[in-house]
């Protein structure tokens, strides 16, 4: 078992509490299992030999890892116990390590100096709005954006919970563009939604293009109850190559092993688009959240036809350079898909990625710029 420290954040809260922020699945082929941790102000990264966990298939439970983390006694934010505000970053280390004797202790690791960051930081997967399953962290415009602020998003391409389960497209790309205007002016940009599967289709299309004057769409196909070879679709790719518009395709919104059983979606089927694109090869369009849905025998027609993609479903470890040495960098975006995922593990899949300056720097901006060029 290796523990390495990733990032120390500045408050330590009264209870040390463990929060799951990601790790590789357990069906991926890499030998070592990846799992990242926010314990108390820490980021903390648990590597462990597949071999060793094969009968662990999801990650810990938080209360069963602050309990091996934290032998003496406490487990969760807010339980009673000694006050954790006094216990030194040496001394979290220390315990961490003595939590893994047996595997292996190595205790503290100086983490590899991550490439120089460019300037700038698009991300290209945000959602405003409420997910309406549970309450997300940062459902609340003003907090995502302070939340992105902070890391130094310059720019956050927003679609709209809204807009993949309600009926009323209008009025949630309306309300996407006012809530765009009021809390991230400079730094959110308004992706609407149309439903090809409704007959006023083109008339949303219409409304978003010259009413709202967005740069892009944010499709739902699986949401929505259409396929990628329906003509409705076709004819939008045209419609969006001649006016220069981006179109994303949500491939998924959640895992499918975590819906609930009454709203159960499939994926979106990527098939069709390899030879759709050849009929319109000035279209732009982008994958977000695909991992789960797109066979890696698929990754690379699509990238071979100009489809680019995201990194938020990524799992692998270093699986972002995994990606580029599969496909052009080009092709590559920094997507976090918060707030329904933790902004912090998009991020933390760059830096423990080995990526170049140059790669870093097409991954986090360039290439998103020149996509809405």
């Amino acid at each position: 078992m290796n523990t390495r420290l990733l990032r120390e954040m500045p408050a330590l809260p009264p209870g040390l509490g463990v929060r799951w922020l990601a790790g590789n699945g357990a069906d991926t082929a890499f030998p070592i299992r990846c799992w990242m941790f926010e314990v108390g102000c820490w980021v903390l990264e648990v590597s462990v030999p597949k071999a060793v966990c094969a009968s662990t298939p999801h990650p810990p439970h938080s209360t069963t890892l602050a309990r091996e983390i934290l032998p003496r006694g406490n487990h969760a934010a807010g339980v009673s116990g000694r006050n954790n505000s006094n216990i030194s970053r040496r001394e979290f280390l220390r315990t961490t390590a003595t939590a893994a004797v047996g595997l292996a202790a190595l205790g503290s690791q100086a983490a590899a100096p991550a490439p120089r960051e460019s300037a700038g930081l698009i991300d290209t997967n945000v959602s405003l709005g409420r997910w309406p399953f549970r309450r997300l962290p940062l459902d609340e415009t003003p907090k995502l954006v302070a939340k992105l602020r902070r890391h130094g998003v310059t720019q956050a391409w927003a679609g709209s919970f809204e807009a993949a389960f309600g009926t009323d497209l209008a009025t949630a790309n309306a309300r996407l563009v006012e809530e765009c205007r009021k809390h991230g002016r400079g730094l959110l940009v308004p992706f609407g939604s149309v439903n090809l599967a409704a007959g006023d289709w083109e008339m949303e299309f219409n409304r978003c293009v010259e009413k709202h004057r967005m740069r892009g769409l944010r499709l739902f196909p699986n949401y929505h109850g259409y396929k990628l070879d329906d003509p409705a679709f076709k004819k939008l790719l045209s419609l969006c190559a001649g006016k220069k518009l981006a179109v994303q395709i949500a491939a998924d919104l959640e895992d499918e092993r975590t819906q609930p059983a009454s709203a159960a979606v499939p994926h979106v089927d990527a098939k069709p688009l390899p030879a759709l694109l050849k009929r319109f090869p000035t279209a732009r369009v982008m994958l977000l959240n695909w991992q789960r849905s797109v066979p890696a025998t698929l990754v690379s027609q699509l990238a071979a036809a100009g489809v680019g993609f995201d990194i938020a479903t990524l799992e692998n470890v270093g699986g972002v350079a995994e990606l580029i040495g599969k496909i052009s960098p080009e092709r590559v975006m920094f997507g976090s898909h918060a707030p329904f995922f933790y902004f912090e593990s998009a991020l933390l899949k760059l830096k423990e990625s080995a990526l170049s300056e140059t790669q870093a720097a097409s991954v986090r901006e360039l290439n998103a710029r020149r996509w809405l060029a």
